[in-house]
Parts: structure tokens; C-alpha cells; sequence
């Protein structure tokens, strides 16, 4: 579940951005970003289990600028879906540097001892695949949604809601698939 708290910076902003505040969505994610990456570091968390939270700091920092520079971007009404751009380039940086971003959340739940198993680092894999297929799909559902109907309120937050929830549960259940599937040898 810890793992999980890393993505309140971009709930939050998804839900304050959707009514078209994205300047204190921005802000408020940014804040919260910095907190988390602070009490995290402070709690002696490694970088490698603060990918997303780091990310956040930077994506929020890059949006909070852009959103006071010029806050009638044309990229306003494309918040939600830039948020998920952000993730899934983040994601599958990640899969393309061989550190999947779920690989050192992973690890805070899991004995030392199973950390250089193959079968460790490939459910990781996986799930970060997941996560990342989850992402790019919202933000191409959130890219059309926004330029055809762009005050479809309920279809961006269930869209946002899905790109969350449905790799959240993969993320609960794969673990103990792959658990259960090597006891079975």
C-alpha cells in the first residue's frame, strides 16, 4: 500500500486540474511531491523505491512553471492526459533502463535473499508493464476525450480512475500468482 501513497501527487492534481485549475493542481502536486520524496529520504527510503515520487517532483515543477508563465497554454485542457504522457514515459524509461520503477517499491516488502532472483526482477518487469500499458492507454483515451468532449467530466475522472485501480489490482494479485505458481513445480 506504501507503494501506492507515491501517486497521491497525481490523484490530487487530477482532481483539482479537472476543474480546470490545473495552476493549483500543478502547485498542490508539486507540494506534495516534495513532502513525500522528504519524509521518504528522511525515513531512509533509496531513490531506487522513489521513482514515481521523484518523477512527480519534476513533472510538477516543469507543469507549476508552465502554469504561471502561461497559464492560457494550449495545453491547459490536456492536463489529465499529460499526466499520463508523464507516467508512462516514466514507466517505460524505466523497462528501457532494465530498473523497472516497481523493482525497489518491491523490495521493501521482500527478504533481501529473493532480490537477485530472475523471477524477482521479471515480475517487476511485468508489473511495471503493466502500469506503464495502463498509462499510455489513458493517455491516448484522455487525449481524445479531452479534444472532442473537453468538459466530459465523469468519463476523464473514470478514465483516470481505471488507469489507477486496474493495474493497482494486478499489482495485489500478480505477486502471489507468481508465489503460487513456483510452489506448484
Amino acid at each position: 500500500m506504501r507503494g501506492l501513497l507515491g501517486f497521491l501527487p497525481w490523484i490530487v492534481y487530477g482532481f483539482i486540474a479537472t476543474s480546470d485549475e490545473w495552476r493549483w493542481g500543478a502547485i498542490t502536486g508539486l507540494v506534495i511531491a516534495l513532502v513525500l520524496v522528504a519524509v521518504d529520504r528522511r525515513s531512509g527510503r533509496s531513490w531506487d523505491m522513489m521513482v514515481i515520487e521523484t518523477s512527480a517532483v519534476v513533472f510538477f515543477a516543469l507543469l507549476t512553471a508552465l502554469s504561471l508563465l502561461d497559464p492560457d497554454s494550449p495545453l491547459t485542457p490536456y492536463g489529465p492526459a499529460l499526466v499520463d504522457v508523464w507516467l508512462a514515459g516514466t514507466a517505460w524509461g524505466s523497462l528501457a533502463i532494465r530498473r523497472p520503477f516497481t523493482l525497489g517499491i518491491a523490495r521493501a516488502t521482500t527478504p533481501e535473499e529473493l532480490w537477485r532472483n530472475p523471477v524477482f526482477h521479471r515480475a517487476n518487469v511485468i508489473i511495471s508493464a503493466v502500469w506503464a500499458a495502463a498509462f499510455t492507454v489513458a493517455a491516448l483515451a484522455l487525449t481524445l476525450v479531452l479534444s472532442v468532449s473537453p468538459h466530459a467530466t465523469t468519463l476523464v475522472i473514470t478514465i483516470k480512475v481505471l488507469s489507477f485501480a486496474a493495474p493497482a489490482a494486478f499489482t495485489a494479485w500478480y505477486p502471489g500468482h507468481v508465489k503460487r505458481r513456483a510452489l506448484a513445480r
